[in-house]
């Protein structure tokens, strides 16, 4: 039976014995506390008043002195606990919270307005853009809305069958991201794969005025298309499932962005998934990578990349399979241009947290989730070989180590996480020193307090990729522009015939959009200016 401790208290005797032995006293008998504290419990049990006829049983919280029962009742359990379950309230909300001040028929009666000034109250594609507008969604949600009304089928979608589409959508989801999947998903699947998103962007492709000139080069539109996609999945799918759901899109600017193309007419003031810019730099490294042309690079088409910067050892570890999808690399050993645009955004831009997961699951050559010693001195040995091979003397492994391990500051010592690596925020010095000798040497030279600087600077400022993509474009234009310089100077050379200097403005302007189809298939847009 257990006592109180306001009980003890009201013996001072035995209060004092408890002091003693508490204090290591050893001339305090046990025998004897033994027999004072039984004692003290009978009493205990004497002195305890009689229950009356009637009185309640008072609650267990509120009478120190009375025994614990010994058995507990069952009813008390049960309200207890019912409360708790009622009033514990909602807070998972898969399909976006419900909005209790919207009125749904409001908006679905606007609808109807609006068809009613079309003919035959039947809208084709380009019609839903007023009919996006009027749900209160961006403009280029019309092609999605179009498709999941059943306009694919038919070419153009019914007043009927656009509101009861648009009220189930509304009833069973409540936020943007939710709505979104639900329009261009597969029926009853609840996220998005890369071919779902092909009927949006190729609206995209057809409609923004910043990518008229692509109406001349439909073979083009599926490269465009696939570059877009893929940058979407590279940025939104964090869980790199190849599944993009509403949580994803909801952490991510995707939605965001999508609305910018509405406002603004130069699609390369968009860098984030879109710039036709930033498409055309990517095309034009894999095509001078792909000899064949057959949109398909092998290990040594590879390793040509960059002046063969990258390490051989990495490049095998990409085509093991390690960051690619499908099985054409494992079997065949040839990356898709897909795959492509993956190992150029994080080549470029190794501070990415995408990036830094791409070259994280190259290095772990076990797949244990931790960069061991032997995997860290197998990348280097690499290293060490081609400076050697250059004149240049390598440092010693266990001196690089100790430099490396300052450098992350793992968790655990002698072994780095990927968690490690995101938050010591040096990950691009990390990579290049393992497989890319000519930034290694680059971050060698560089001044140690400059390198620190750029660690601090938290400020909004362009991306390692958005550098990267502005200056190659500058180089590739001025390549473009010289080039066809000198073809036109040989031409006026050969036919005695000076051009004017209009005549020279004219064809200067038409550089970028007609050498590239005509000399290797790839396609740059017009300057306007």
């Amino acid at each position: 039976m257990m006592i109180k401790e306001t009980s003890l208290r009201r013996d001072p005797d035995l209060r004092g014995e408890l002091a003693f032995l508490a204090r290591g006293c050893d001339f305090v008998l046990p025998s004897r506390f033994k027999k004072r504290l039984k004692s003290f419990q009978q009493t205990q049990i004497q002195n305890k008043p009689e229950k009356k006829p009637g009185t309640p049983l008072p609650p267990p919280a509120t009478s120190p002195s009375s025994p614990q029962p010994l058995s507990p009742v069952p009813h008390v359990n049960n309200v207890v606990n019912a409360p708790l379950s009622i009033n514990i309230p909602r807070f998972y909300f898969p399909e976006g919270l419900p909005d209790t001040c919207s009125n749904h028929e409001q908006t679905l009666s606007r609808i109807e307005t609006v068809f009613m000034d079309i003919e035959d109250q039947k809208a084709d594609i380009y019609e839903m853009g007023k009919i996006a507008k009027v749900c209160g969604c961006p403009l280029y949600w019309k092609a999605p809305m179009f498709r999941a009304a059943g306009g694919e089928k038919t070419g153009f979608v019914t007043s009927q069958s656009f509101i009861d589409m648009w009220r189930k959508l509304l009833n069973n989801h409540h936020d943007d991201a939710s709505k979104f999947i639900c329009l261009l998903a597969k029926p009853n699947c609840s996220s998005l794969e890369q071919e779902d998103f092909i009927p949006l962007l190729q609206d995209v492709v057809d409609t923004h005025p910043g990518l008229t000139f692509l109406k001349d080069a439909p073979e083009f539109h599926s490269r465009y298309i696939t570059t877009v996609i893929q940058r979407i999945f590279y940025t939104v799918n964090r869980s790199w499932s190849g599944k993009i759901t509403s949580t994803e899109i909801r952490k991510s600017n995707f939605l965001q962005t999508l609305a910018l193309l509405e406002e603004e007419e130069d699609i390369n003031q968009i860098t984030d998934y879109f710039s036709y810019e930033h498409f055309y730099v990517i095309y034009c490294k894999f095509w001078e990578l792909d000899t064949d042309h057959d949109l398909y690079i092998s290990q040594a088409d590879l390793s040509r990349y960059n002046d063969q910067a990258s390490s051989n050892r990495i490049i095998e570890r990409i085509f093991s399979g390690a960051v690619t999808r499908g099985k054409t690399i494992q079997k065949e050993g040839r990356m898709s241009y897909a795959d492509f645009v993956w190992f150029l955004i994080s080549e470029e831009d190794k501070r990415n947290p995408t990036s830094i997961e791409y070259w994280f699951r190259c290095m772990d050559v076990d797949g244990d989730g931790i960069l061991s010693m032997y995997e860290l001195e197998y990348f280097y040995e690499e290293q060490c070989e081609r400076m050697e091979a250059m004149g240049i003397e390598p440092l010693p492994f266990h001196d690089l180590l100790c430099q490396m391990l300052d450098l992350v500051k793992p968790a655990v010592d002698g072994k780095i996480t990927l968690r490690d690596l995101k938050r010591c925020r040096m990950a691009h010095i990390f990579y290049d020193t393992f497989f890319n000798l000519e930034k290694y040497l680059d971050h060698e030279q560089r001044d140690p307090f400059a390198v620190q600087k750029d660690v601090e600077n938290d400020g909004p400022e362009p991306s390692d990729w958005d550098r990267f993509a502005a200056e190659e474009y500058e180089t590739l234009v001025a390549e473009e522009s010289a080039q066809a310089q000198f073809q036109e100077g040989f031409e006026d050379y050969e036919t005695d015939e000076p051009a004017s200097p209009s005549e020279f403005g004219n064809k200067g302007s038409k550089i970028l959009s007609a050498s590239l189809p005509e000399k290797c298939g790839k396609l740059q847009s017009v300057d306007e200016e």
